[in-house]
């Protein structure tokens, strides 16, 4: 499958859904599902992650969290890999300055190079 570029968008070519869609789930529409609710899981995860104050229970949770990201990101490659997921490409010159806004914020950490302790 080769990856269409028009007019800022990226996607492969659909497979596999009906151009009129009836009342019932398709495969996409569950693969969305999938990927919208591994995307409510690893951010609540993320939080309940960095907030836990116990050692074994943040390593035990942590590994939930690798897991669950881990199936948002193969469900985001089936969908793009269906071409059910379309994205919207950036011209180089904004991604350069983006990049180049968030490096600089790098300057106002208050610990530079340092390890917390």
């Amino acid at each position: 499958m080769q990856n269409q570029q028009n007019q800022g968008t990226i996607k492969n070519p659909s497979v596999g859904v009906p151009k009129v869609k009836g009342p019932e789930l398709n495969d996409r529409d569950i693969l969305n599902d999938v990927l919208a609710t591994q995307k409510y899981l690893t951010d609540n995860y993320n939080i309940f992650v960095r907030e836990a104050s116990h050692e074994q229970l943040h390593q035990t949770v942590m590994g939930i969290f690798q897991d669950t990201h881990h199936t948002a990101r193969e469900a985001y490659n089936l969908m793009f890999k269906k071409g059910w997921y379309t994205l919207t490409s950036a011209a180089r010159q904004n991604v350069e300055q983006t990049h180049q806004q968030f490096a600089n914020y790098q300057t106002q950490f208050p610990y530079q190079n340092q390890q917390l302790q």
